[in-house]
C-alpha cells in the first residue's frame, strides 16, 4: 500500500496545494474525518473550518470555508469557496467580521439579513478557532 496520497486543495481563485500527503484531516457533514493512503471513496460536505495534512512528517493548516471533498483511494480533492493558508489568515480582519456579524444579528446594523449575517459569523468563528489552533501548536 502507498504512504502517500495526492491531495489537492482548491478555492475559487486558485490551487492552494497540491502535493502527496500522508493524512489529511477535516471537518464532513457528520465529523471529522482523517483520510490515509487507500481510503474508500467518499464524497460529501466539508464545514467551515481548519484542513490538516502530513506532508514529510510536517503538519500543514489550511481554512476552509466549507465546500466539498472527494476521496479516492489515490486522490484527494477539496473544494472550497474560500481556501486560505493558516499563515495568511488576519486575526483583526476575522475579529472585525465576527463583531459586525454580531452587530447585525442583534439588531444593531438596521435592516438584517440574518442568512448572510449567520454565514459571515460563522466563518469569521472557524477562522479565529483555526488562528487558536495555530498557537496551541507553537
Amino acid at each position: 500500500m502507498a504512504k502517500t496520497v495526492l491531495c489537492d486543495i482548491v478555492s475559487a481563485e486558485e490551487l492552494i496545494f497540491s502535493g502527496p500527503v500522508e493524512v489529511v484531516v477535516v471537518t464532513g457533514e457528520m465529523g471529522e474525518l482523517g483520510i490515509r493512503p487507500g481510503h474508500a471513496p467518499l464524497l460529501t460536505g466539508i464545514k467551515p473550518g481548519h484542513v490538516r495534512i502530513n506532508v514529510e512528517g510536517e503538519e500543514k493548516l489550511f481554512f476552509v470555508s466549507g465546500g466539498y471533498i472527494e476521496i479516492q483511494p489515490k486522490h484527494v480533492t477539496i473544494l472550497a469557496d474560500t481556501a486560505i493558508r493558516a499563515a495568511d489568515l488576519d486575526k483583526s480582519a476575522a475579529q472585525k467580521a465576527k463583531q459586525e456579524a454580531e452587530d447585525a444579528l442583534s439588531g444593531k446594523a438596521g435592516k438584517v439579513n440574518y442568512d448572510e449575517a449567520t454565514a459571515k459569523l460563522a466563518m469569521a468563528m472557524a477562522q479565529l478557532k483555526v488562528l487558536a489552533e495555530i498557537r496551541s501548536h507553537r
